[in-house]
C-alpha cells in the first residue's frame, strides 16, 4: 500500500526521567509493560471514566514516547497532561516537526502496526518535510477502518462523550485490568464487571449511502446516532439492548443492519 499523509493526525512527545511512571499514572494502558519499539493504544479520561483523549504510544526510549494524536486535540492534551506533571521530570512537547502516516516510509522515526488490528496495517511517524511529498487522499483508509469497525478520534470517539468500552477499548487492547490506579480507573473497573454494556460503536450496512450524524431508531424509538461513515458503511453508537428487540433499525430514513466485527466478544443483535 502507498504510504499517505493522515493530515488530521499529529504529534506529542513525552520524555523525562520520569516519563513512564508518569504517563503509567495518567492513561489506560499498561505503559511499564510497553517495550522499547512498541506501541498501544490508550486514552486518558476524566474522573467520571469518559474518554477526554485517545492516541497510540509509541515508546521510542526508556524514556521518550511519541504520541499518535488528533491534530484537532494535541493542544489540549499537552495541556490537560501538564496539570498533572507538577515537580516531574517531564516534558510535553508538540513536535510540529513531525507527522503520521499510515504505511511504511523509509526512514520514518517509529513504525508500528496499528495496536487494535495488526492486519489494519503499520502506521509510520515521519518528518514533516516527508509527509509533505506523501498523498492525503484518507478515503480508503478510512473505508478499511470502518469495515473493520475500529473508531476514528474525531468522528467516533470525540472527547467527553462515551466510556471506553462503548469505544471497544476492552475489546481492541486499549485498557489495561491489571495495571495499578489512573484517572478514571475505578469507573472502568466497575463497568468490567457488568453484565452487559449496553451501548457500544458497531459498524452498520445500508442498501443506500448513509449520512454522519444523523439519529438510528428502532420502532421510532432513538436508539443511537451514525458516526463516520464510508458510502454505505459507517460505524454508530448505538443502545444494543433497545436494538434487540426485532424492530427494523434506521438511519436516518436508511434501513441498516448492525454488523458483528470478528474480533468483539459481545452480542449484536442481527448480526
Amino acid at each position: 500500500m502507498t504510504p499517505i499523509h493522515l493530515k488530521e493526525r499529529a504529534v506529542l512527545a513525552v520524555a523525562g526521567a520520569e516519563a513512564a511512571d508518569f504517563l503509567q499514572s495518567l492513561v489506560t494502558n499498561d505503559i511499564a509493560a510497553l517495550p522499547d519499539d512498541a506501541a498501544c493504544w490508550a486514552a486518558l479520561l476524566t474522573p467520571q471514566g469518559k474518554i477526554l483523549f485517545d492516541f497510540f504510544i509509541h515508546r521510542a526510549a526508556p524514556d521518550r514516547f511519541l504520541l499518535d494524536v488528533s491534530a484537532a486535540q494535541r493542544d489540549q492534551l499537552a495541556q490537560r497532561m501538564g496539570m498533572y506533571v507538577l515537580r516531574r521530570d517531564v516534558a510535553i512537547t508538540p513536535r510540529d516537526d513531525l507527522a503520521v502516516a499510515a504505511g511504511d516510509v523509509e526512514g520514518a522515526q517509529a513504525v508500528f502496526a496499528d495496536p487494535r488490528r495488526p492486519d489494519f496495517g503499520r502506521r509510520a511517524i515521519i518528518d514533516a518535510e516527508q509527509a509533505a511529498a506523501l498523498p492525503d487522499d484518507a478515503a480508503d483508509y478510512h473505508r478499511r477502518r470502518i469495515a473493520l469497525g475500529l473508531p476514528d478520534t474525531d468522528a467516533d470517539i470525540r472527547s467527553g462523550d462515551i466510556f471506553p468500552h462503548e469505544a471497544n477499548m476492552d475489546q481492541l487492547g486499549g485498557v489495561s485490568f491489571t495495571k495499578g490506579c489512573y484517572v478514571g480507573q475505578e469507573v472502568v473497573s466497575r463497568m468490567r464487571h457488568k453484565t452487559t454494556v449496553r451501548k457500544r460503536l458497531v459498524p452498520v450496512s445500508a442498501d443506500a449511502p448513509l449520512t454522519s450524524g444523523v439519529d438510528v431508531t428502532a420502532g421510532g424509538r432513538r436508539i443511537g446516532d451514525v458516526r463516520s461513515v464510508a458510502g454505505r458503511r459507517a460505524i454508530a453508537l448505538i443502545r444494543l439492548d433497545r436494538a434487540a428487540a426485532g424492530d427494523t433499525l434506521l438511519a436516518g430514513e436508511v434501513p441498516v443492519t448492525l454488523v458483528r466485527p470478528d474480533w468483539a466478544t459481545f452480542a449484536v443483535p442481527g448480526a
